[in-house]
Parts: C-alpha cells; structure tokens; sequence
C-alpha cells in the first residue's frame, strides 16, 4: 500500500521566491504583512487556498502552478531545454557568450542618481523643518 506524499507548500513558496530572485522583505511587501509572517508561511506544511491565491498572484503565477511546483519537473524541463540543442552544447556556450541584457546600465545609474538626489532633497527638508522647530522652541523658552 503506497501512500502519496503531501507536497510542502511552504517550501514550494520559498522555492519559486527564491527562484524569482525576491527577498522574503519584498513578498511580504506585496502580500501586506510581516517578513516573519512570510516565513511562518513558508514553514506551513498546508495552506488553505485562500491565503494561496494573493501569495499566487505576487510570485506572477496560477495558483495550481504553485500548488503543484516540483523542483525536479522544473529542472528536468530547463535541462532539456538547453540540452536538446546539440549534443556538446555548443548553441548553449555561444548565446552565454553573447549575452546581452535587455537594460541599459546606464539607464539604471542615471535611475540610481536620480533616487539618491530625491532622498537627499527629503533629508535636507527634513533637517531644515528640524532647525526651524528648534528655533521657535528657543524663542518660546528665552521669552519666558
């Protein structure tokens, strides 16, 4: 008598999360809870599927996908993807080769400049609503 094994859907969740490359941060972000929330739910060995549908929807993918990812299916199609090409891999080190990302870097500096200069701008308001209230209370004390 065989008895099928229960898939971990917890760990289903860390796989394709990590897979996708998010941090436990960010998918707590966009589920609306706690990381250490997101982390009770990734040791949860079954879920009801109400609390998978919104986990579903931030990873971008159906819930049965989720319900039912299998590590092994999942390398065995990418294996076969790339080994099915030739025999000695050839096509597979010539594309890694001319690999080209589909951003620009300097697109993602300028980006990065552009954020640094916005948070340094709410840091100078910041100090500079800091000063004023330290001089009003000043003067509220030296009149008194």
């Amino acid at each position: 008598m065989a008895a099928t094994a229960q898939k971990h859907i917890g760990r289903n969740i860390a796989r394709i999360r990590e897979m996708r490359g998010m941090k436990q941060e960010t998918l707590a972000d966009l589920l609306g809870i706690s990381q250490q929330k997101v982390s009770l739910l990734e040791n949860a060995e079954t879920l009801e599927d109400h609390k998978l549908e919104p986990i579903a929807k931030a990873l971008e993918l159906p819930l049965e996908a989720l319900k039912n990812f299998s590590e092994d299916a999942f390398f065995n199609i990418i294996s076969n993807t790339f080994n099915n090409t030739s025999n000695d891999n050839s096509t597979l080190i010539a594309s890694s080769l001319n690999y080209q990302p589909t951003f620009n870097p300097l697109d993602k500096l300028l980006e990065s400049y552009e954020e640094n200069k916005k948070l340094y701008e709410r840091l100078l308001e910041t100090e500079k609503e800091k000063s004023r209230v330290i001089e009003e209370l000043v003067r509220k004390f030296i009149k008194e």
